[in-house]
């Protein structure tokens, strides 16, 4: 990767000119939609073919459902038989994230030479390089995003554009801006000039975050596994054929995400909500009719859960602890910016986890499926107060040890100068 802080000497003797800024950001974020676009594209015409050998509707028919979905993982929600579908399969969110990871670096790697250099930057001229390019990659991207909303939009169907162009500007912020400024090198200079707890802090609320994430993933997949014949059945009453069934499969895996979320949300001690005036928790479980979607098949039977179940809220503040103390314990930082960084971390791991639950949810049809997804609220003060706790015990147990480890340090060192000196005064006399 090509860096501001290191450049090699041939640059200063190569008269060729960097590509334009406007060209690379902006084309970058085109190329970053259209990838997880056209695979989705050429997954629509398969399925299209799939279902009934092209007996019915177009090739196009295949690529517009394609492009609903596209448009689905950013947001924008659907109208299907007059009911508004807001739930976002954040399954394609991800691909899409990953895109822009992907491009976003390569753009920041192809502007590393754009701009002052590293020590300029140090000196305080001003350097816009970073900000002017993600500007440029959103408004490629966000092209690519309406002009695929107006040829998807029909009667069936009514993407919202506003929707997607927020989630755009969301995805840009989160992914694009950091990937850019990575690639490009001045992340590195910015973060020098990061206090070192801050630093630990954001090291300790990331790796949190990802290890809470797939620990909800792994808990959704060990009950589908022991519902297997339970979503095995639910397929079959569908009667679809091989091809359907592994479109049906992908289907399901693109809401493997949001039911991750779900399943943390079920782990602070809230839980989830699977239409209206239900509730899926460890105290209590209330369903009622269901769609025929196999990973529903996870869901826990109706009734009051097992004792032990209760106890499965002590795993979020104890893997806070643990996450914590094995991400502060390679940071040289004193007893008390070690316990600082812990809980900070653990605060806005657990800030981050409610806003992911608040966007996994939403309206996933008509009547009472308009209610799907966590209890917000509760599992803000849930996460908070778990996250925060356990980061914070798991950082003050290091901080204890190596204040302890400090003090015989300090012990040891004040014996060996008494030693000396004492050794010392008979050679003086």
């Amino acid at each position: 990767m090509t860096s501001l802080l290191t450049r090699p000497d041939t640059a200063r003797t190569d008269p060729a000119r960097p590509r334009p800024l406007v060209l690379i950001a902006t084309l970058g974020g085109v190329l970053a939609a259209a990838g997880p676009l056209v695979v989705l594209l050429a997954a629509g015409v398969i399925g299209w073919f799939a279902t009934d050998a092209g007996v019915h509707g177009a090739p196009r028919d295949g690529m517009r459902m394609g492009a609903l979905a596209w448009l689905a993982g950013h947001g924008s929600g659907l109208t299907v038989l007059g009911v508004r579908v807001t739930i976002v399969p954040l399954g394609i969110t991800a691909i899409a994230a990953w895109s822009m990871w992907r491009f976003g670096h390569r753009v920041g790697d192809s502007l590393s030479g754009h701009g002052p250099d590293a020590d300029r930057i140090s000196d305080g001229e001003r350097d816009l390089t970073v900000p002017t390019a993600v500007a440029l990659f959103f408004a490629g991207y966000a092209v690519v995003a309406v002009v695929v909303a107006t040829l998807a939009a029909g009667a069936t169907a009514d993407p919202s554009v506003p929707r997607v162009l927020g989630w755009t500007v969301l995805l840009t912020a989160t992914v694009a801006a950091p990937a850019i400024a990575t690639g490009s090198g001045r992340a590195a200079i910015w973060a020098a000039q990061v206090p070192v707890a801050l630093r630990a802090a954001t090291a300790v609320a990331v790796a949190l975050l990802v290890r809470l994430v797939v620990l909800g993933g792994l808990l959704v997949l060990l009950a589908l596994a022991l519902s297997f014949d339970d979503a095995a059945t639910m397929t079959a009453r569908l009667h679809p054929s091989p091809g359907e069934s592994a479109l049906y499969a992908l289907v399901n895996a693109a809401f493997l995400p949001n039911a991750s979320l779900f399943a943390g949300s079920w782990l602070l001690g809230p839980g989830f909500a699977v239409g209206g005036a239900t509730v899926v928790s460890p105290a209590a479980v209330v369903l009622g009719p269901l769609p025929v979607f196999p990973l529903l098949a996870a869901l826990p039977a109706v009734g009051t859960p097992p004792g032990w179940m209760g106890a499965s809220m002590a795993v979020v503040p104890l893997v806070s602890a643990v996450v914590a103390h094995r991400t502060l314990r390679t940071r040289l930082l004193t007893w008390d910016r070690t316990v600082l960084a812990g809980c900070g971390g653990g605060l806005a791991a657990g800030l981050a986890l409610a806003v992911l639950a608040a966007l996994s949810g939403g309206a996933a049809g008509p009547g009472r499926m308009r209610f799907v997804g966590p209890f917000v609220p509760d599992v803000l003060v849930h996460a908070v107060t778990a996250c925060g706790v356990g980061a914070l015990l798991g950082s003050a147990l290091l901080a204890l040890l190596r204040w302890r480890a400090a003090a015989a340090h300090g012990s040891t060192d004040d014996a060996d100068a008494d030693a000396a000196s004492t050794t010392a005064a008979p050679a003086e006399d």
